[in-house]
């Protein structure tokens, strides 16, 4: 039976890479940010923090469409849901484009449960 080494840290362009990688994946939901946080959390700083931003943010995001879905019965629900899909659309992307130049980015607003 052999040791598992761990794995090498990343690189500065790699780092950056792939904590852009977490903020674009919320154009489709949280799972992205999930994924790269739980596989690259441990190989470089820049991807952990802006991989819990993005998880943090995402997990917001579901929460507002999970009461959009609630209030869907009146046309309220539909428009937080169409507002919160509009929201992380454009927030995503903004990210995406800060952290692949290496700067981080906070989002204006996130329920941060993942310290």
């Amino acid at each position: 039976m052999t040791d598992a080494t761990p794995a090498a840290p990343l690189t500065t362009a790699e780092d950056n890479q792939w904590a852009s990688f977490a903020h674009l994946g919320g154009i489709i939901g949280f799972l992205p940010a999930l994924i790269i946080w739980l596989v690259f959390k441990d190989r470089g700083a820049f991807t952990n923090a802006e991989a819990k931003e993005a998880l943090n943010f995402q997990i917001t995001i579901l929460i507002a469409y999970i009461v959009g879905a609630i209030l869907s019965i009146i046309l309220i629900g539909a428009l937080i849901s169409l507002a919160a899909w509009v929201v992380s659309i454009i927030f995503s992307i903004a990210g995406f484009l800060k952290a692949k130049d290496g700067v981080a980015y906070r989002y204006p607003f996130a329920i941060r449960l993942i310290k």
